[in-house]
């Protein structure tokens, strides 16, 4: 008989507690789960089951066996749960959850063109600058960018950003350039309010020293592209994603504020919740984002 039949009658015995509720949990005869059961029991040489005329229980021996018996049984359902979710075709809805600075520019942008790739996956991005709970809040995935503090999570980098200090050259003509980080301290700086860190940017010194800048911001804005726009018309420093800079700067709208400095670079991840494997939604959107910024990087967006 076959050994995988042979545990799965036996575990079902035990879960069902009798012989007759197994048969129907199985969907065979009763008799057949009997066989199946005695087999076992003679192959290993030892007694499983206690039988009784009112109940079944397992032996010591039986409930040792029955413990590894349902993790082998376990594992070879989700195997085939598995090739069979490798094969079918990605769908249903996809709930994402980004960034709004990241969403808006970069994401938002390439959507289209995974949805009409994967006709029958429908999107819900919800854009936020919090720290979602994926699993408790229902969400099949989040895109974060830099550090990452859940390492419960499993993770895909997608691709690096830079950071740095930048403001328009008409504020540099009318306020001056800083030279160092210490110079941060006598000049107009743009906060982003939502950062859990509060007004303090963490900066690292042409020496390598770790530095940390405690001013006051002129002003406080919860986003990022608020904050690029503030800089573009001159009314202070900000310190920014290349992902929102990059154009400004291409285009001359903005400037390094100290370029001696070691750019920050921060990576960006795809971020899903843990298990044997993924599903083919999830799996399907991650392959086509990395695909999307394969061309992109800490200065190239």
């Amino acid at each position: 008989m076959d050994r995988l039949t042979e545990m799965e009658a036996f575990a079902t015995v035990v879960d069902q507690g009798g012989f007759t509720d197994a048969a129907k949990k199985m969907g065979i005869s009763k008799s057949a789960v009997s066989k199946h059961v005695s087999s076992l029991e003679a192959r290993l040489g030892a007694r499983l089951l206690n039988r009784t005329t009112r109940r079944v229980s397992p032996t010591e021996i039986g409930l040792a066996y029955y413990d590894r018996a349902r993790r082998v049984l376990n594992d070879a359902g989700e195997a085939d749960a598995l090739v069979t979710s490798m094969q079918s075709a990605p769908s249903g809805l996809l709930r994402i959850s980004v960034a709004t600075d990241f969403g808006v520019n970069h994401l938002s942008p390439v959507l289209g063109e995974f949805l009409a790739e994967f006709p029958d996956i429908t999107v819900n991005m919800v854009l936020n600058n919090r720290y979602v709970e994926l699993i408790s809040e229902g969400f099949d995935m989040a895109i974060r960018i830099g550090e990452l503090e859940d390492s419960t999570l499993r993770a895909r980098k997608l691709t690096d950003t830079s950071k740095r200090m930048i403001a328009s050259p008409e504020y540099f003509a009318k306020f001056g350039r800083p030279a160092k980080i210490d110079d941060l301290n006598d000049h107009k700086l743009l906060h982003y309010s939502s950062q859990s860190s509060g007004n303090v940017w963490k900066l690292t010194a042409p020496s390598g020293e770790k530095r940390q800048v405690r001013t006051a911001g002129w002003l406080s804005v919860n986003d990022g592209q608020s904050l690029l726009n503030a800089a573009i018309s001159g009314l202070g420093i900000a310190y920014l994603p290349s992902f929102l800079y990059a154009d400004a700067m291409e285009q001359g709208l903005v400037m390094d504020a100290i370029p001696d400095l070691p750019v920050e670079t921060q990576g960006i991840y795809a971020v899903y919740p843990p298990g044997r494997f993924t599903q083919p939604k999830v799996r399907a959107f991650i392959d086509f984002l990395v695909r999307s910024f394969a061309e992109k990087g800490p200065e190239k967006w």
